[in-house]
């Protein structure tokens, strides 16, 4: 029911996570990540939450995404239904595309880079969702969405869009996890949320928060008077 976006910059260190679909609240079904573990993101007709968050959990403990994942997929008596993708924090990926996964479905997979996707209108949409990302500029989160719509103006999922989700992670900067659960025009949406994330007020107060290379940071006191 979704196509999903999962890469890695290895000049900034960033991971970025992108999905939508025809259904609701894509990005609490699909997309998990952890600055020490990598991206995941579980979809299907039945999708696994516990894959999710199981194969975070192996690549934390140095288990490769494409290892981890042909071991959690094979385990699961219900694999079928499922769609897995993977990246692990050296860039390496791995998916698994369940042979009853409703057509059009299927994955791509390469260094630093996976896309996947079931119900989807053509078989051409994951070729669009990666072009669309690596040929996008700006930062990792414009280049997810630029990404996503490119999937969306190839042909998308078949029933059209309902919800959408960015997930970008970033050892200096706060985690931005922006998902739209319910909306006509899901992708509109999320680039509105988007720009209000990035901008004030909101913005102003990211550079006090903890983040993974300073887990303590906090406002400095206020100067004396």
């Amino acid at each position: 029911m979704t196509f999903s976006l999962l890469t890695y910059d290895r000049e900034t260190g960033t991971y970025g996570g992108g999905a939508a679909t025809g259904s609701l609240c894509v990005g609490g079904w699909v997309l998990r990540g952890r600055i020490d573990s990598g991206l995941s993101a579980s979809q299907g007709t039945a999708p696994s939450t516990f894959w999710g968050e199981d194969v975070l959990d192996a690549m934390r403990a140095g288990e490769p995404a494409a290892e981890a994942v042909a071991r959690l997929t094979g385990a699961d008596s219900g694999r079928a239904h499922r769609q897995l993708s993977a990246l692990d924090p050296s860039g390496g990926t791995g998916a698994f595309t369940g042979a009853d996964s409703l057509a059009v479905a299927a994955h791509l997979a390469e260094p630093d880079l996976v896309v996947a996707g079931n119900m989807l209108g053509a078989e051409s949409v994951l070729p669009a969702l990666r072009r669309g990302y690596l040929d996008a500029s700006g930062d990792m989160a414009a280049r997810l969405l630029a990404g996503l719509r490119a999937a969306d103006a190839d042909a998308s999922d078949y029933r059209g869009l309902q919800s959408a989700a960015l997930l970008v992670l970033h050892p200096e900067h706060p985690p931005l996890s922006l998902r739209i659960d319910c909306a006509e025009a899901p992708l509109d949406a999320l680039e509105a949320l988007l720009a209000r994330a990035q901008g004030s007020p909101y913005a102003d107060w990211l550079d006090v928060v903890p983040v993974a290379v300073d887990r303590t940071r906090a406002p400095k006191k206020a100067p004396p008077r």
